[in-house]
């Protein structure tokens, strides 16, 4: 969806998906030049939150993570992520979708956070050209 001075906004069925509530802080991974910058600017409207870089030293509710094939050990990176996660704490892994450049396996997806210690508890597109998989701690679903 596009506004009359050509900026993108993002269907509000999308952000509902994400489940966000006002004041989650959501600490913000692996953001480059292709990042959806619409969706990122509609969930710090749904939180009324600014998202927080790699280096924030405190305890978050959230992490947006975003992944492209051929980045860091996937595994690894979600072991990471989850250092400053607060309990109950939801990963959304955000990768290129289908049929683009960076797009990762849904096998591969579900092989690392398997062995981070997460379970996916759904996938749905999320903005242009990315798919979300929400990630959440095994023996615990939303």
């Amino acid at each position: 969806m596009a506004t009359e001075d050509g900026a993108r906004t993002v269907d509000t069925g999308i952000i509902d998906r994400f489940g966000l509530e006002r004041g989650t802080i959501l600490q913000e991974f692996g953001y480059d030049d292709d990042a959806d910058d619409a969706l990122r600017a509609a969930i710090v409207d749904a939180t009324g939150e600014e998202l927080v870089d790699e280096d924030f030293g405190d305890v978050t509710d959230g992490v947006l993570l975003w992944f492209r094939d051929g980045d860091d050990d996937l595994a690894d990176l979600l072991m990471d992520v989850q250092a400053l996660l607060d309990d109950g704490g939801t990963v959304w892994l955000l990768t290129p979708k289908a049929g683009t450049t960076g797009h990762v396996l849904p096998g591969d997806i579900q092989e690392s956070s398997s062995l981070a210690g997460l379970h996916a508890t759904s996938t749905f597109m999320a903005g242009e050209g990315w798919s979300c998989t929400q990630l959440g701690e095994k023996g615990r679903s939303k």
